[in-house]
């Protein structure tokens, strides 16, 4: 089992042993690009750079896979969650046909890679089957059809789909897959380290500046000198105007066995919203169909177990589940006019790139950002350049302003010491409870374990001062603003933040 950003364990995550990196990273040297997070886009970015001749360092937080990776579905998808129809409308018909060339490019190289290296993680064709089931959804799909084909990708109808679910009209689209994300990343980072490459785990990135002949990146390790920076963290840390144009969702996921071995082949998603989504993958003999769902802002819903909940009984409606092997839920950062953003960090000097903004189809838009930094890096000029741009977003009024108030936490509690007895007493905490209360003019984020020991952090976000709420699934303190995630003693989980929260020391 390897860690993951979260306390319920993923399919992926149980199931695999932690990477261990042969090649040591040098700090006396300048690399020719540092790569900060070690998801799919990090590691293929790496060796997309390394096989051209860049001399690349990956710096990982955690462990390979800790993130979103290690908390995916992983369906390859060039059917998208923000439809053709949207990204039409956005950003016109070349726009929309230019994104289903990326993303068909990026399943393609996912699938010739997996053969080149042949790295065996489960990797299998597939159909999406999206379907209907009320008269509005069909007025929907025909609209999502149409946009599809004129974007450049086959799209028909059918009429039978691969579950259990009563529909009145379905769409089925050529050309998806699926995989098991963590021997895949695994099999890139083995590639990556052949040809020269080192990764760092467990080296968090504290702060990082552009100097005149190289950029300076602060770890937990050390520092490390590189001529270019790429954040594939998922969201990039510290203070930018992308944490305005991102909203971070959670997304819940359960694996579960079938009576009878009645798996569906292929993928399939119905149209509400949130919607529901479904496929089938073996991970060590053993087969398993993957249901999600019942998305929600992150830091939004005060019960996340029951939103667990809810997917089981929606799951248990149409399967005949023999049990619940895995239950797990992960994040994701929808952006605010559909695309991602990859590409020059704005507000940063040109050497700092970044890529995130991937709303649910992270598996495949983490390979288009790869490729297009990669093109990028090497000063080819690739025609995704502008239509990804994150510098398409202008800044709001009073940004810089708004930046130099609230990029530093005034630390509150230092020094300073309460009464644990009070605190329990004033939350009145049951084993696995947590609340946010306030004493003595201050509040106080409170989280009492099984044990019955009392953990105190200040609910403060270090990114942007917005209050932190408690997620009784994943045992973890959640940011509403921009979904910053940390743990019960105040430790980050998932960035922006790059700064815990502040420990309150109790008598």
């Amino acid at each position: 089992m390897i860690r993951r950003d979260g306390f319920c364990s993923s399919l992926w995550q149980a199931e695999i042993q932690p990477y261990m990196p042969v090649n040591i990273a040098d700090s006396g040297i300048t690399y020719d690009v540092i790569i900060v997070g070690g998801g799919i886009t990090g590691i293929t970015t790496g060796l997309l750079l390394q096989q051209r001749g860049k001399k690349c360092l990956l710096l990982e937080a955690a462990n390979l896979g800790f993130g979103t990776t290690g908390g995916t579905t992983a369906h390859l998808n060039t059917l998208l969650d923000v439809p053709y129809t949207t990204i039409s409308k956005n950003f016109g018909k070349e726009g929309a046909q230019q994104v289903a060339m990326c993303v068909q490019e990026a399943v393609e190289w996912i699938k010739s890679t997996c053969s080149r290296y042949a790295i065996e993680c489960g990797l299998k064709d597939a159909d999406a089957f999206l379907f209907a089931q009320q008269p509005e959804q069909e007025e929907e799909l025909e609209e999502i059809r149409k946009a599809t084909i004129e974007a450049g990708v086959t799209a028909e109808y059918t009429p039978h789909i691969p579950v259990p679910v009563a529909f009145t009209k379905a769409l089925q689209v050529k050309g998806q897959a699926q995989f098991n994300p963590l021997p895949y990343i695994y099999g890139l980072a083995k590639a990556f380290e052949a040809a020269g490459g080192c990764i760092v785990q467990d080296c968090r990135v504290t702060a990082s500046q552009v100097l005149e002949t190289h950029v300076e990146v602060t770890t937990e390790n050390g520092i490390f000198r590189g001529v270019d920076l790429v954040y594939a963290t998922h969201i990039p840390p510290g203070v930018n105007l992308l944490h305005l144009r991102c909203v971070p969702y959670r997304s819940y996921a359960m694996a579960v066995t079938l009576e009878e071995e009645a798996y569906p082949e292929n993928l399939a998603y119905d149209m509400y919203d949130p919607y529901h989504y479904y496929r089938t993958q073996e991970v060590n003999g053993q087969r398993y169909l993957i249901a999600g769902g019942e998305d929600h802002k992150t830091g939004e819903e005060p019960n996340t177990q029951q939103c667990f909940r809810k997917l089981e009984a929606h799951v248990r409606k149409y399967f005949k589940v023999k049990e619940v092997a895995y239950e797990w839920s992960s994040q994701y950062f929808e952006p605010a006019d559909g695309l991602p953003y990859i590409g020059h960090l704005p507000g940063q000097a040109d050497h700092v790139y970044v890529a995130t903004g991937y709303g649910g189809n992270g598996m495949t838009y983490s390979t288009v950002a790869a490729l297009l930094l990669t093109r990028m890096l090497l000063q080819e000029k690739p025609a995704g350049e502008v239509l990804f741009n994150p510098n398409r977003i202008k800044p709001v009024a009073g940004f810089t302003n708004f930046i130099s108030h609230n990029a530093d936490v005034v630390k509150q509690f230092i020094g300073k010491l309460f009464s644990g007895t009070t605190l329990e007493q004033l939350a009145e905490l049951a084993p696995g409870e947590a609340k946010v209360v306030k004493y003595e003019d201050h509040k106080v984020a409170l989280y009492k374990n099984d044990e019955g020991v009392i953990h105190a952090v200040s609910p403060s976000c270090t990114h942007l001062k917005c209050d932190v709420a408690w997620n009784t699934a994943e045992k973890s303190w959640d940011c509403p603003c921009h979904g910053a995630r940390y743990d019960c003693d105040g430790n980050v989980l998932t960035g922006p933040a790059d700064a815990p929260l502040e420990v309150i020391n109790l008598a």
